[in-house]
């Protein structure tokens, strides 16, 4: 993953004078939060599965938690689109 990084900076400095530079890095941005949000709600959804294996009485307690970890993982994405769509990246 790492090695793939001085070349996207190379592609963007590249289309900075181009028409479509802005929607490049838009979309890596929004790649990049989306990948961000995917691993945290992951995170989150694996576990809660492991408490409730521990200790099935706190399931309704757990899935509480659970849902709002995930809704503010997934945030992030929402953020990282407001953001792109209002500075016009």
């Amino acid at each position: 993953m790492m090695e793939f990084l001085p070349i996207l900076a190379e592609t963007g400095n590249a289309a900075a004078g181009a028409a479509d530079a802005s929607g490049l890095r838009g979309s890596i941005s929004l790649g990049l939060a989306g990948m961000g949000s995917a691993i945290g709600v992951g995170l989150v959804g694996s576990k809660a599965v492991e408490a409730v294996g521990r200790n099935p009485a706190a399931f309704g307690n757990i899935l509480t938690l659970a849902i709002i970890g995930m809704a503010l993982a997934e945030a992030i994405a929402i953020y990282a689109l407001v953001i792109v769509l209002a500075k016009g990246f």
